[in-house]
């Protein structure tokens, strides 16, 4: 007997792939029809249909439904400014130990990409509260999250865990109730005092910026505040394989550089950061132990 939850229903967000692998998102609507360039599928067809079912167009071109994965969401939403992508966002959720219950504080919430998933990881029992400072992005990023839930939200429920303002995080002060913190704006190392009264001793803060100049900026930022142990900071880079018979091998394009990711501990309120024993690099000031 199938499960109910993998049975396609009215107001489901249904991703279908062609031979070729394209990719195309509906909205089932009762009556709704989808038109290509060969041919149509009713929605009232494929409602009732299990996730997985091949469907066909009027003339026979099939497609493979599948509900679409969150990241599969947030690389064809509408967007405002330039989200995260999936690979670093997923990367974000891990390195940052995002979980269920958390308390989480966002600094540039852009069109929702990454708001989406904080909220998917610290489930219905965790906080999050997104700072954004351009009235235009907050909306889009509102939207953002209010379709994707009228498609997984079965039961039509607000969402009550997710506070979104518009206002500039470097402004604002806090008591060091957040367990998590992440910033993804063009300045951050002006907003490091602000983040620094923001998180609980032992909390993690997650930086994501573009380009180096920003990158060293912040670190320089993160080491003269005093208030966090040794950032660490990475950068992805995802290719895929090709996989036909004999032919295994990579695929000619890959996704490159998109940003640095940057993951910093806060300190006990009345500690210092431990020097690490390093030779010192060229223009940096430490001591050799």
């Amino acid at each position: 007997m199938s499960d109910a939850t993998a049975i396609f229903q009215y107001g489901d967000r249904v991703q279908l792939t062609d031979t070729k692998g394209r990719l195309y998102t509906i909205t089932l609507i009762k009556g709704g029809q989808w038109h290509m360039h060969k041919g149509w599928i009713n929605h009232d067809e494929i409602v009732g249909k299990s996730e997985g079912s091949i469907l066909e167009t009027n003339s026979g071109l099939q497609f493979q439904a599948f509900r679409p994965l969150l990241l599969d969401y947030t690389l064809s939403m509408p967007r405002g400014a330039t989200i995260i992508y999936p690979k670093d966002a997923m990367s974000i959720i891990g390195l940052a130990d995002i979980r269920a219950g958390q308390k989480v504080l966002e600094a540039g919430a852009g069109s929702g990409a990454m708001s989406l998933w904080i909220l998917r990881a610290i489930s219905e029992s965790g906080q999050l509260d997104s700072f954004e400072i351009r009235a235009e992005f907050a909306q889009i990023a509102a939207e953002t999250v209010k379709n994707y839930d009228l498609s997984d939200r079965k039961n039509g429920s607000v969402r009550k865990n997710w506070n979104l303002q518009i206002a500039d995080i470097k402004s604002q002060r806090f008591n060091n109730q957040y367990d998590r913190a992440i910033l993804d704006m063009l300045d951050p190392w002006d907003a490091i005092e602000s983040v620094s009264s923001a998180l609980k001793p032992g909390g993690v803060l997650a930086i994501y910026v573009a380009t180096t100049t920003q990158l060293q900026k912040i670190i320089t930022a993160l080491k003269d505040s005093n208030c966090f142990a040794e950032p660490e900071t990475i950068e992805l880079i995802v290719r895929n394989w090709h996989h036909e018979g004999l032919a295994v091998r990579p695929v000619h394009r890959m996704i490159g550089h998109t940003g640095f990711i940057t993951i910093a501990r806060r300190l006990a309120l009345n500690a210092k950061p431990l020097p690490r024993r390093r030779r010192p690099s060229k223009g940096e000031s430490v001591e050799v132990l």
